[in-house]
């Protein structure tokens, strides 16, 4: 009896791979690079996502056109924004809100204006754009009047250049062939970055890939870094030592007889 379940088991299994459908399409992404180094002279870097759609040969022609949708995301970090309110002469911090683990770093590249491939409630859905690319993944609603804060957040780290979205950033250089450029300014944080790829047709998504790249220091830099993060104590007593000793150097070197 448990060889025959078995294999009716293993049967039932073969006859529901054969009927599922294939998919149509096969998203292939890759990066120029997996790795960007931070040195002396670093003034900020650029990378290139490079992609091919691969369609089944038997499968019909769509109607829409291909769009692409690239999405990176930086580090995660607690994000604040605090609303200044004038009091008498003087502002002061009134009120704020938190946006826990929100990635400090957005880029949104796509081939045509998101307004033209989505309704806003399926962008929400899809967490397509600024607006909806910082949500956190499990859709949670937010509380009630933050959405000015929000609309600061993105403006403020759009001008810090942490936040950008270019709605001609994809270009198909053939009907299945396509790249987007990933700028990371100076001020992108050390870290992992998720690089989201994804394929629609008529708003509907067909094919998603990730992959992803890190920004590392290297260097002077990185030994630096190292140092005041593991031997603290070490590091702080070195950097007061050659505060006084350049100090005392420039009495010397500046003295008046």
């Amino acid at each position: 009896m448990t060889r025959r379940l078995l294999c009716a088991l293993v049967a039932g299994l073969a006859c529901a791979l054969q009927a599922a459908p294939a998919a149509a399409e096969t998203l292939i992404a890759a990066l120029s690079s997996h790795r960007i180094t931070i040195s002396s002279n670093y003034t900020g870097a650029q990378l290139t996502v490079f992609g091919l759609v691969e369609r089944e040969g038997r499968t019909a022609a769509r109607g829409d056109p291909y769009d692409i949708v690239v999405t990176v995301r930086g580090p995660p970090r607690m994000l604040i924004v605090r609303e200044k309110e004038r009091v008498g002469p003087v502002w002061i911090n009134r009120q704020q809100r938190r946006f826990p683990e929100r990635p400090i770093y957005i880029s949104v590249a796509s081939n045509r204006p998101i307004k033209e491939m989505f309704s806003e409630d399926v962008a929400r859905r899809e967490r397509v754009g600024l607006a909806n690319a910082q949500r956190v993944p499990s859709g949670q609603a937010f509380e009630f009047g933050i959405g000015p804060y929000r609309d600061a957040l993105i403006r403020l780290m759009q001008d810090k250049e942490l936040y950008a979205q270019d709605e001609r950033g994809v270009t198909f250089l053939s009907p299945s062939l396509f790249s987007a450029p990933i700028r990371v300014p100076a001020t992108a944080p050390t870290g992992s970055y998720e690089v989201e790829v994804v394929l629609y047709a008529g708003g509907v998504p067909l094919a998603r890939q990730t992959t992803n790249f890190e920004v590392v220091k290297t260097g002077m830099e990185q030994s630096l870094a190292s140092a005041a993060h593991e031997r603290s104590l070490l590091y702080g007593i070195m950097t007061a030592a050659l505060a006084l000793l350049f100090g005392w150097l420039a009495t010397v070197i500046f003295r008046r007889d």
